[in-house]
């Protein structure tokens, strides 16, 4: 089965319960995990509110608050459930291409990820990253809905 398990983690609901059931599999499969998360560099042309707003130093400063706090549930999903894990934030234009990084450096033999974070029209105009990483990658792919 397998011995490795990524789990990425947007702060989205719908993530947090594929969180939790990775934990779970990972625990039933004996498994390790890490547990990640992704945020964008500050860049002056964005969609995203809080980079028009934000100098580089304030982004900086909530975006590293905001992975902690989303590293610290990924920590407390797993004990809940007895299984310790690995978390590291990473900082990429690309969160699909950050996850794969990790999943390829890290070893790992299956990413388990929510199936999307966004709704309504957000979710046509910018592609998910799920899909993405059905798309690009050559590990094994859970998706949860």
């Amino acid at each position: 089965m397998y011995k490795h398990i990524l789990i990425p983690y947007d702060g989205f609901e719908l993530s947090a319960k594929a969180v939790q059931h990775g934990m779970a599999l990972a625990k039933a499969a004996h498994a390790r995990v890490t547990g990640m998360t992704v945020t964008r560099p500050f860049q002056i042309i964005s969609e995203d509110p809080e980079m028009l707003t934000d100098t580089p130093e304030q982004y900086a400063v909530h975006a590293t608050a905001l992975a902690t706090k989303r590293l610290e549930q990924i920590k407390d999903l797993g004990a809940a459930v007895g299984i310790e894990c690995d978390v590291l934030h990473i900082e990429h234009d690309q969160p699909y291409q950050a996850i794969l990084d990790v999943a390829n450096r890290r070893g790992c033999d299956l990413i388990v990820m929510a199936s999307h974070g966004r709704r309504g029209v957000s979710a046509i105009l910018l592609a998910s990253e799920t899909i993405k990483v059905l798309t690009y990658s050559t590990i094994p792919v859970l998706v949860y809905r």
